[in-house]
């Protein structure tokens, strides 16, 4: 008991391990997250996650050791306050209305804010708030999605196109198929082939997922339909 004690306040002090240890979970933290955001195609994936909870670790660490190491007055808050509300420029570059009406990107924007705060969290050594945070927010994002998606009268899934040129005249012809109520998101092609072209699909289906896909792979240019 004693020996655990000691390990865990050593590693709350500012050393150079503990600085190593919050800077490596910060890294695998925002990484978790990012990975599930990357997966389902969204622009702020891996790297972007990852940069994030690192630099809000690197701010909390920079306050601890102003009035640590330094010396210097002040509120040690102060940068990490920065932070969650600069967080929100980011956040909004990921936000983007489609169609007039549909918002997409608000759960990778929400999804940023809170790899900051656990980014925060790791630089002040709560190891503990930011571990179940991170488990939350990977819960959040995975499994209570797919419960949202399915009590929405709504249908989700992923066309790949063959080539950037071909993108303008599928999608319109898209469009044209579906009619109304129809949401679509550009993103890179998940099949990694270069050149193509990857399109999120929501909208309210009238027909089953086979009949919609079936339609779809008669337009020239779309080399397959998955649901999302």
């Amino acid at each position: 008991m004693g020996q655990t004690h000691f390990i865990m306040s050593y590693l709350k002090d500012l050393n150079m391990i503990s600085v190593l240890l919050r800077l490596s979970l910060a890294v695998v933290f925002g990484g978790i997250i990012g990975f599930e955001r990357g997966r389902h195609g969204s622009a702020a994936g891996f790297r972007t996650h990852i940069l994030v909870c690192v630099g809000a670790a690197m701010t909390s660490l920079c306050n601890l050791y102003a009035a640590q190491t330094l010396g210097m007055p002040g509120d040690i808050f102060r940068l990490s306050a920065q932070v969650i509300s600069g967080i929100g420029f980011l956040g909004a570059g990921i936000i983007l209305v489609r169609n007039n009406s549909t918002v997409a990107g608000l759960t990778t924007a929400a999804g940023m804010w809170v790899t900051a705060t656990i980014g925060i969290a790791l630089g002040y050594s709560f190891y503990e708030g930011a571990l179940v945070g991170t488990l939350i927010c990977v819960f959040t994002t995975t499994l209570l999605t797919k419960l949202e998606r399915k009590t929405k009268q709504s249908l989700h899934f992923y066309a790949e196109i063959s080539g950037i040129d071909n993108v303008q005249r599928v999608l319109e012809e898209v469009e044209s198929i579906l009619e109304k109520d129809l949401a679509l998101e550009i993103i890179p092609a998940k099949s990694g082939i270069n050149g193509n072209v990857g399109v999120n699909v929501t909208t309210t289906p009238r027909h089953s997922f086979e009949s919609i896909r079936d339609s779809l792979l008669k337009i020239g240019g779309i080399c397959y339909v998955v649901k999302a």
